[in-house]
Parts: structure tokens; C-alpha cells; sequence
């Protein structure tokens, strides 16, 4: 599927309507404790913090060992 052509013309007009209509005005974010929940882990990348608590909890694991030394 090829990208819409806009025209000059067009684009204008496209971009007076939004920002007539103003989306962004109407945003509110989540609302629910289950929306809240989701959109808080929007920043996830997969595994990464897992691997960072393994590595604290080995690192902390570790201080332990020496401390006792």
C-alpha cells in the first residue's frame, strides 16, 4: 500500500481541522486501576528489569559473602 499524495492544499486544510477539533485537549491517560497498570509498563523492553533484580539480588548476595569475611 503506497503513502497518501497530500496536497499543499490539502495538508492545510487537514491541518485546520485538527487543530480545530484539538485531540490533544481531550486526552485524559488511563483512568482505570487496570489502564493505569498497563500504560506504567509502556516502557518496558522485554526482560530487561528481571535481569536488573537478578543482578541486584546476586550483587547484594555477594556484599553479604564479604561482609561476613
Amino acid at each position: 500500500m503506497s503513502a497518501r499524495n497530500w496536497t499543499t492544499e490539502q495538508r492545510q486544510r487537514q491541518g485546520a481541522s485538527i487543530h480545530a477539533w484539538g485531540p490533544w485537549n481531550h486526552s485524559t491517560g488511563p483512568r482505570t486501576a487496570e489502564g493505569k497498570a498497563i500504560a506504567s509498563r509502556n516502557g518496558w523492553k522485554g526482560g530487561t528489569r528481571e535481569m536488573l533484580r537478578e543482578l541486584s539480588r546476586a550483587l547484594a548476595a555477594q556484599r553479604e559473602v564479604l561482609d561476613t569475611q
